[in-house]
C-alpha cells in the first residue's frame, strides 16, 4: 500500500497517539444543540495548529458524531498553501497516515472526481499540505477509523468547477462533505471579530459574492460547496466563531476560525 506520511504531526497537532486522542476528546466534548436537529451533510472547520483552532474545529466534529456508522465516505476539500494548483488535485496514494493509523483513500470516488473538469492527480500538491491533514484525526475520532476519504487540494478554481466536482460526489447519507478553511488573517482582534462576523453571515446566507480569499483562505472550496447545495438546499449554522486571540495567541495579529454545519431542512408536518 502506497501511503502519504504525515507532514505536520508534532507541529500542528500531537504526534503521540495517546496525547492526540486526549486532545481530540477534549475538543469534541462540546454540546451542539438539540438532539432533534438534523445531522449534517457538510461541515466547515478550521485548519490551524490545534492549540489555536482545535476548540473551534471540535464544535463542527461534535455535530458529526451522530454520523458514526452511517457515513462511509468523506469528501474533504482544502486550499493549497504550499504548491500551486490549477483546479483541484487528488492524490494517487492508497492512504494518508496519521498517528491514529491509516486513512484509506476512496478509490471509487477518486475515479469519479478524475472524470470531472479541472481535476488532476498530483501527489506533490498533497505532500506538504496541512489544510487536509489536520482534519484527518478529527474525522477518525468522530467517525471511526474505517471511514474512507477523498482529499482534494483546491487551488485557483472557479465556483462552477468546484461545485461540479461536489455534485458528482454528493451521494446520499453515506457521504459527508468537509471543507477546511480559516477566516480572516493577521488583523487586530477587534477588526477580525467584525470581519469574521460578516463572513459567517455570508456563509450561512449562501452569499457567494461576499466570500473572497481575504475573507477565508478556503474561499474557493466554500463557494463551491454553497453553489453545489443549490440542488439540495441545506440549512447553514455557525456553531462557533472565534480567533487565535481567544485561544492561544496575542491579539495584535490574529487568525479567525469558524465552525459551520449544513443540514438538510427538517420536514414540516402538514
Amino acid at each position: 500500500m502506497r501511503v502519504r506520511q504525515p507532514a505536520v504531526a508534532g507541529l500542528f497537532y500531537p504526534a503521540d497517539e495517546h496525547e492526540l486522542r486526549a486532545a481530540l476528546a477534549e475538543y469534541c466534548s462540546v454540546e451542539c444543540g438539540s438532539d432533534a436537529r438534523p445531522t449534517p451533510k457538510a461541515l466547515i472547520a478550521p485548519h490551524a495548529g490545534y492549540v489555536y483552532s482545535g476548540p473551534i474545529a471540535g464544535h463542527a466534529y461534535s455535530a458529526a458524531h451522530a454520523l458514526a456508522g452511517q457515513v462511509e465516505r468523506v469528501v474533504l476539500l482544502g486550499p493549497a498553501h504550499r504548491v500551486p494548483v490549477d483546479g483541484l488535485a487528488v492524490p494517487t496514494v492508497d492512504a494518508f497516515l496519521t498517528p491514529l493509523g491509516p486513512v484509506v483513500i476512496d478509490s471509487d470516488a477518486r475515479a469519479v472526481a478524475l472524470e470531472c473538469a479541472g481535476v488532476v492527480a498530483d501527489d506533490l500538491a498533497h505532500a506538504p499540505e496541512h489544510s487536509l491533514e489536520v482534519q484527518l484525526p478529527f474525522l477518525q475520532h468522530a467517525l471511526g477509523t474505517d471511514v474512507r476519504v477523498l482529499p482534494l487540494v483546491v487551488g485557483r478554481a472557479s465556483t462552477e468547477t468546484v461545485a461540479g466536482v461536489l455534485d458528482a460526489l454528493w451521494g446520499g447519507a453515506e457521504t459527508l462533505i468537509v471543507v477546511s478553511s480559516d477566516l480572516s488573517h493577521y488583523e487586530t482582534y477587534a477588526a477580525a471579530r467584525e470581519h469574521d462576523r460578516r463572513t459567517a453571515r455570508a456563509i450561512v446566507d449562501r452569499a457567494l459574492d461576499h466570500i473572497g480569499p481575504y475573507d477565508a483562505c478556503g474561499a474557493y472550496p466554500i463557494r463551491g460547496l454553497l453553489a453545489a447545495t443549490g440542488a439540495e438546499p441545506l440549512d447553514g449554522h455557525c456553531l462557533d466563531l472565534r480567533n487565535s486571540g481567544d485561544t492561544a495567541g496575542a491579539r495584535d495579529r490574529v487568525v479567525g476560525y469558524g465552525a459551520f454545519t449544513f443540514d438538510a431542512p427538517a420536514t414540516v408536518a402538514a
